[in-house]
């Protein structure tokens, strides 16, 4: 019987077309995984950067303040460089601190008018305008020639004139006053996307204090009542005060002789006067008062090359009072990241202290206070000294830090 052969089995259908994969977008990227990528950027500018090319990046940083908040404790504002005021009567200059490693950071100097050249002057050869004080990545401006005062953002261009203060505040006065300073409050409430900033202008008898405080919001000036007379001041002190520093939200006037300062609270508008440390005392010229990372009140003394740091803090019984905290002998770092000698570099000379951050110079006062010196930063969490720039420079120091824009801020998308 003859014997079939099998037949093989069919081949199987050909597989029907697959669709190409839809391609992944930044839609398809929650807010949280874009807020994930975006806090690993290095710096503020390189975050504006990212923000401000994609409607998405800028409403995943604008919908969360927690978001915010964490980028600042990773990535502090960071300094563009230092605005000079001479002492004299010309223009003020800018020495940026150079950053090669942030070609971000770089493009915001060169993007920001730190020569001041769009303010307004009626003369281009002497415009006039003279450094107040510099806060929140702002100036605060006073024309010698008109007598304007103004606010102006380097980087927005943003200029805000300030109508003139009423002559009455040096009214009521025993004796004839003598005028201090004037600082900057800028501040930006969060839930409403505005900005605002406040103006202090101070002034002193012989032995009282007296402000005037003018408002964004309201466009006026309030004059507060004089302060109480200062302890220990005799009648004839004209010049018992020296200039003013402002630390978080006071104003610190340090007295010319005696162990402690005056303060003016600006969030309840109250002066007060607290002791210092004896040690400090008619040494107005050796310290400035300042703030921590965390907003501690501070100060830090320059002896020779040696920092002497004090913190405001509660003792034992619970009373607040000063309290040396260290004393770091800078010489060897100074020297070695300088490259200098003793016979060089005599001294080191703090000008400002903000944020944990202590800004200084070495300062040559018995060889030639006129040679160009190095100018210096020392994180007080960290102690890292580091180099900022090396220059001859004429005046008083004010550093640049940049702020957060009014952009990143807030939930509407439309500016």
């Amino acid at each position: 019987m003859a014997s079939h052969s099998q037949q093989p089995p069919p081949p199987p259908p050909p597989p029907e077309p697959q669709a190409p994969a839809a391609p992944t977008t930044i839609r398809a990227l929650s807010d949280d995984l874009l807020r994930e990528i975006l806090i690993r950027l290095p710096s503020l500018p390189s975050l504006i950067r990212a923000a401000l090319s994609c409607r998405a990046f800028l409403a995943a940083v604008r919908s969360s303040s927690a978001f915010r908040r964490r980028f600042r404790a990773l990535h502090p504002p960071p300094l563009l460089g230092f605005f000079v005021g001479p002492d004299g009567d010309e223009m003020p200059s800018f020495t940026p601190v150079r950053r090669r490693s942030d070609p971000d950071l770089a493009a915001a100097v060169r993007g920001a008018d730190v020569f001041l050249t769009r303010l307004p002057s009626d003369d281009d050869v002497f415009p006039g305008w003279q450094i107040l004080e510099c806060r929140g990545g702002c100036l605060l401006l006073h024309n010698w020639m008109t007598k304007q005062i103004a606010t102006y953002n380097p980087l927005t261009r943003a200029l805000n004139p300030i109508p003139t203060m009423p002559n009455k505040i040096s009214h009521n006065h025993r004796g004839k006053f003598m005028p201090m300073d004037y600082f900057l409050l800028p501040s930006h409430d969060e839930s409403t996307d505005r900005s605002s900033f406040r103006v202090v202008y101070s002034c002193h008898d012989k032995s009282r204090v007296r402000a005037a405080v003018f408002s964004s919001a309201s466009r006026q000036w309030q004059i507060l009542p004089w302060s109480d007379p200062a302890p220990k001041q005799p009648a004839s002190g004209k010049y018992w005060l020296l200039g003013g520093t402002h630390v978080n939200r006071f104003l610190c006037w340090s007295h010319s002789w005696h162990a402690y300062i005056v303060i003016l609270d600006t969030s309840t508008l109250q002066f007060s006067f607290m002791d210092l440390p004896d040690v400090l005392k008619g040494q107005g010229h050796l310290y400035k008062a300042g703030d921590t990372k965390d907003g501690m009140l501070c100060i830090v003394a320059a002896i020779e090359f040696m920092l002497c740091i004090w913190f405001r803090r509660a003792d034992a019984d619970g009373v607040d009072k000063w309290i040396l905290e260290s004393m770091i002998q800078l010489e060897g770092e100074v020297l070695q990241a300088t490259e200098g000698s003793r016979d060089e570099h005599e001294q080191l000379k703090v000008f400002a202290v903000l944020e944990g951050i202590v800004y200084m110079s070495t300062y040559e006062t018995f060889r030639d206070s006129t040679l160009p010196c190095w100018y210096l930063s020392f994180c007080l969490e960290t102690r890292k000294l580091e180099k900022l720039f090396y220059s001859k420079t004429d005046g008083h120091m004010y550093p640049y830090i940049m702020a957060w824009p009014s952009s990143l801020i807030g939930n509407n998308l439309s500016h």
